[in-house]
C-alpha cells in the first residue's frame, strides 16, 4: 500500500502540473473526505502544503498592507490546519489496512515518527527541490547565485532520497511486526475558539456584548 517512490513522483508531478496551470485558488476550506483512495489523500495534503507556501510568500512580499498581513494569517492558519488533519487521515488510512493484517504488532517498538508525517516531509522537501531547481535555472541571476544554488538542490535531493528511505524501511518493519507506529494527534489549539484566550477572551467584545 505505501511506497515511497511512488510518493515521491506524485509530490513531483503534481508540483509540476499546478506550477503550470497557475494555480490561484488555494484549498483550505474543501471539506476533508474521510473515504477517499490513499492516493487522492496524498494529494490533497500535497496540495495543501503547496498552497501554505505561496500563501506564506504573500505575507513576504514588499509593501504588503497590514489589513493584506492580516487576510494572510488567516489563510495559512486555516490551511495548515487542513495539511495536519490531512496528514493524521493518512495515518488513519493506513492503520486501519494494517488492523485488517493483524498489525502493527502492539509488543513491536515503537516508531517516534508516523508515516504521515514524514510524508508531510516529503511533501515539503518536493516544493523545497522544485523552487531551488528554478533557481538554477534563473535567467541574469547575481553571480554565485546558480552554484550556489545547485549545491542546494544536490543536499535537498539526499536528504529527500535520505527520508524516502527510511519511510520505505518503517513500512517493511511494520508489516514484518519487528515495528510500529501510532496515530498522533497535533492537537492544534490556535484555531479552537474554545482553547484560543485571544478568541474567546474577545468573542463578546467584537459582538459588542
Amino acid at each position: 500500500m505505501l511506497s515511497a517512490d511512488t510518493i515521491v513522483e506524485l509530490h513531483d508531478q503534481r508540483t509540476r502540473t499546478w506550477h503550470r496551470e497557475q494555480a490561484d485558488a488555494d484549498n483550505a476550506n474543501m471539506n476533508i473526505d474521510p473515504n477517499l483512495d490513499w492516493l487522492s489523500s496524498l494529494a490533497l495534503h500535497h496540495r495543501a502544503n503547496f498552497d501554505l507556501w505561496h500563501i506564506e510568500d504573500e505575507a513576504r512580499a514588499p509593501g504588503a498592507t497590514d489589513a493584506a498581513l492580516a487576510a494572510v494569517k488567516r489563510r495559512v492558519d486555516a490551511t495548515n490546519q487542513r495539511r495536519n488533519d490531512l496528514a493524521e487521515q493518512l495515518d488513519r488510512a493506513l492503520l486501519s489496512w494494517l488492523q485488517s493484517q493483524g498489525l502493527p504488532n502492539p509488543v513491536a517498538p515503537l516508531h517516534s515518527e508516523s508515516p504521515g508525517l514524514i510524508v508531510d516531509r516529503l511533501s515539503i522537501l518536493a516544493l523545497k527541490i522544485y523552487h531551488t531547481r528554478e533557481e538554477t535555472e534563473r535567467a541574469a541571476a547575481p553571480p554565485g547565485h546558480i552554484t550556489r544554488n545547485r549545491e542546494r538542490l544536490a543536499i535537498l535531493e539526499e536528504q529527500r532520497a535520505d527520508l524516502a528511505a527510511c519511510l520505505d524501511e518503517l513500512w517493511r518493519q511494520t508489516l514484518k511486526g519487528t515495528r510500529r507506529f501510532k496515530l498522533y494527534r497535533q492537537m492544534k489549539m490556535y484555531n479552537d475558539p474554545s482553547l484560543n484566550p485571544a478568541i474567546y477572551r474577545n468573542a463578546g467584545k467584537e459582538s459588542g456584548k
